[in-house]
C-alpha cells in the first residue's frame, strides 16, 4: 500500500520569526501513522548527540503513556540532526527538530574548556523557549534523562498563577526530599547553588536558606515569559556570572539553576511534587525510594551521575522499558536487545543487544517515510523579538 501522502518541498517564503532559517521542510505522512487531534501540547526536550537514547526513552515514555496529541521540539546540535532522524523514523511521534547553535552564548558563559558549560550548551536551550516557540503560549520543559509514568496531559494543565511565568517543583518538597544526600544540607536551598559572599548576590536581598527548585521539568507560560523579558534576565546573570564567578563552588553539573533561581526567586508557581521526583541518580537512591512509591510517580528523574542507561542507576528496569535501541548501534548501553523492526513498542526490560542494521543516511533530496511533520530550524542569531532585545549575534 502506498503512503497516503508523500511530498518534500523546499520553502524559501516560510512564514518564520527573523533569524530563524528553514533549509528546508519535510512533509509526509505514511502507512503506519497514529493520528492523534485535539490540542496540541508542545514539550521542548534538549538531545546531544552523547544522549540521543536517553531523549528519544523519554518521548516514548510520554508517548505511550499518553493518548494527548503531543508535539516534542527537540533541540539538538546540528551534527546530530541524521542520527536522531534516524532514530525517530520507525515511530509515531509528531516532532521538530531545532537546530542550536552554541555561538548565541558566546560572551555569556566561560570560555574554559574545563568547565561543564563549555561543552554541555544545550544545557542553555531551556532559556530560550520564547525564540523556538513563537507562536506558543505554554510548554512543558523536560531533561532527557527523565521517564514519565503519568498522562502528560495532566503536567500540562498545571496551573500557572497570574504574573507568574513558570510552575516548578521545589527540592523541599516531601517527594523530592526523601532522595537528598545525606549530609548535603545545602542542596535544597539557594546557598548551594549561589556564592552569598558576592556583593551582586547580596544587593538582591535574598535569603540564603529559601528552598531550591530544579529546573530539569517546568510547565511555562510563555507569554508571561515575554512579558517579563525572562530570557534577557537569564541571558543578564549568565554574563554577570562569566565575569564575576557568582555560583557556589560546589555547584558541579547544576549550570542552569543559579541564574534561574535569581530570576524567579519566589515568583513561580507549583507543581504537583509526584511530577518530578528526583534524584534517582544519586548514590543510594535505590534506598531512598520503595519500588511502591516509584512506581506511583508520575515522573521519575535521574538527575545526578548515575544515569539509567549506565550501569550503576537505581530503578533502571523502569526506563528499559521505554528504551528504543539505537538502529545505528552507537548509543553507549552496552547490553540491549531488539531488532529495528521492534523498535517502537515497549517491552519488559529490554537486554540491549545493539542491532547490527546499518542507519540509512539522510539526504536533503531523499524522502523517507514517516508519520510526523518535521521541521529542521536553525537558529542564527537573536533578533529583536517579542518586545525584548536578545544580546549578540545580531541578525
Amino acid at each position: 500500500m502506498k503512503s497516503r501522502r508523500e511530498s518534500r518541498h523546499y520553502n524559501e517564503k516560510a512564514d518564520t520569526v527573523p533569524g530563524m532559517v528553514l533549509p528546508f521542510e519535510i512533509d509526509f505522512l505514511s502507512d503506519h501513522k497514529v493520528i492523534r487531534t485535539g490540542d496540541e501540547i508542545p514539550v521542548v526536550i534538549t538531545a546531544p548527540e552523547e544522549r540521543l537514547g536517553a531523549a528519544v526513552t523519554a518521548m516514548n515514555s510520554i508517548y505511550r503513556n499518553s493518548k494527548a496529541n503531543v508535539v516534542f521540539n527537540i533541540v539538538t546540535l546540528n551534527e546530530s540532526v541524521v542520527h536522531l532522524r534516524t532514530w525517530l523514523s520507525k515511530t509515531d511521534m509528531k516532532h521538530k527538530i531545532i537546530i542550536f547553535d552554541p555561538k548565541i552564548l558566546t560572551g555569556k558563559i566561560s570560555n574554559d574548556p574545563q568547565k561543564v558549560e563549555a561543552v554541555k550548551p544545550l544545557n542553555f536551550a531551556r532559556f530560550f523557549l520564547p525564540v523556538f516557540l513563537p507562536d506558543t503560549e505554554k510548554v512543558i520543559y523536560l531533561d532527557d534523562d527523565v521517564i514519565v509514568q503519568g498522562d502528560i496531559r495532566e503536567l500540562f494543565d498545571t496551573s500557572v498563577k497570574l504574573g507568574h511565568a513558570a510552575a516548578f517543583s521545589e527540592d523541599c518538597d516531601s517527594a523530592s526530599s526523601k532522595g537528598i544526600v545525606r549530609g548535603a544540607g545545602n542542596q535544597n536551598s539557594y546557598i548551594g547553588f549561589l556564592d552569598f559572599k558576592k556583593e551582586a548576590i547580596k544587593k538582591l536581598g535574598m535569603r540564603a536558606n529559601t528552598c531550591s527548585f530544579n529546573p530539569g521539568v517546568f510547565v511555562a507560560n510563555l507569554t508571561e515569559w515575554k512579558q517579563q523579558n525572562i530570557t534577557s534576565q537569564l541571558e543578564f546573570w549568565m554574563e554577570r556570572n562569566a565575569k564575576e564567578d557568582l555560583y557556589s563552588k560546589t555547584l558541579a553539573d547544576s549550570i542552569t539553576t543559579p541564574p534561574m533561581l535569581i530570576v524567579f526567586y519566589k515568583h513561580h508557581s507549583d507543581i504537583d511534587p509526584m511530577w518530578h521526583v528526583r534524584h534517582l541518580g544519586v548514590t543510594g537512591a535505590g534506598n531512598r525510594y520503595s519500588p511502591q512509591f516509584v512506581k506511583a510517580a508520575k515522573l521519575l528523574h535521574w538527575n545526578g551521575h548515575y544515569k539509567p542507561w549506565g550501569r550503576a542507576s537505581s530503578f533502571s528496569d523502569i526506563w528499559d522499558k521505554w528504551y528504543i535501541p539505537d538502529p545505528t548501534g552507537r548509543f553507549p548501553p552496552a547490553e540491549d536487545s531488539g531488532s529495528p523492526e521492534d523498535l517502537w513498542h515497549p517491552k519488559p526490560p529490554l537486554s540491549r543487544q545493539i542491532p547490527q542494521s546499518p542507519a540509512q543516511e539522510f539526504k536533503p533530496g531523499h524522502a523517507r517515510d514517516s508519520s510526523q511533520i518535521q521541521e529542521y530550524i536553525i537558529v542564527k542569531c537573536w533578533p529583536h523579538y517579542a518586545g525584548y532585545p536578545f544580546v549578540n549575534l545580531p541578525c
